[in-house]
């Protein structure tokens, strides 16, 4: 019982520092915006220099936390933790051996798709700005990967595809060739037209291929164009249809069945 009188005032104290806790950590919420909104629009040099100064080289988890830690304070034009997030059980649950990455940006999912991979699992990215790739190249080398792991083309996505227009064949032991994961985080105006060039093309693996389109609120109308087309060809694609909270939407492709869905809650 003589404990409860030193309980009260102990619990009052803790509760304070609790809500001291809360308004510091929304007043550096709120000073994080005013910096970003003063350092004005995303900046790949920037954003380049930062990371590359700032992490420990030939670590990919310490580049991915230096690119977070920069996304806090300036505005960028990464996935983000999130939709990262997203995309590592993605990654995860489809183990693929061939990614196909539209639009590189600084290397931040080249990264995380990179660190992933099982052994013997290539990664191509394509980016348009050749500032970008050049500087998305670096930060995926820093981050500890190989050129044996991973090529930047400096084209545009219908170039790329063009250029990969011969379907892929497999490694020595497989049965089947294609792409296994494609990821698309450059101009959503070209998501629709590359992803039936890529199927027109036959660079999809026939037994399975996972096409993964980021959406970041203003793009309901290529979205709906998607969506348009999937249902417009319902011996191909499934109905079904669910949407994460990061934004990306997935795609999974079969020879004969694609089925659209997305990591999270399905849309009524």
């Amino acid at each position: 019982m003589w404990l409860l009188p030193l309980s009260v005032p102990l619990l009052g104290l803790l509760a304070l520092l609790a809500r001291q806790r809360g308004i510091l950590a929304a007043g550096r919420g709120a000073l994080n915006r005013v910096l970003r909104w003063a350092r004005g629009p995303a900046c790949p040099r920037r954003t380049h220099a930062f990371v590359f100064s700032q992490c420990t080289h030939g670590r990919a988890d310490s580049v991915l936390e230096t690119f977070d830690l920069h996304a806090e304070t300036h505005h960028t034009l990464e996935l983000g933790r999130v939709r990262g997030v997203e995309l590592d059980e993605v990654v995860v649950r489809a183990a693929p051996r061939r990614v196909l990455e539209l639009g590189l940006g600084c290397g931040y999912s080249a990264v995380r798709t990179l660190r992933l991979l099982p052994p013997g699992g290539r990664l191509l990215a394509v980016e348009a700005d050749p500032l970008s790739a050049e500087l998305g190249e670096e930060l995926v080398l820093v981050a500890g990967f190989k050129h044996h792991q991973f090529e930047v083309l400096t084209c545009s996505s219908a170039e790329a595809i063009a250029g990969l227009r011969r379907p892929l064949h497999g490694d020595q032991g497989e049965e089947e060739g294609g792409l296994d994961l494609v990821l698309m985080d450059h101009d959503p105006q070209h998501y629709l037209p590359d992803l039936r060039a890529l199927e027109g093309w036959g660079l999809l693996r026939p037994g399975g291929c996972l096409v993964l389109m980021v959406f970041r609120g203003h793009d309901s109308v290529v979205r709906q164009e998607v969506l348009e087309h999937v249902g417009s060809r319902p011996q191909s694609y499934s109905s079904s249809v669910r949407s994460g909270r990061g934004g990306i939407m997935e795609v999974q492709y079969r020879e004969e069945t694609i089925s659209l869905m997305s990591s999270g809650d399905a849309i009524g």
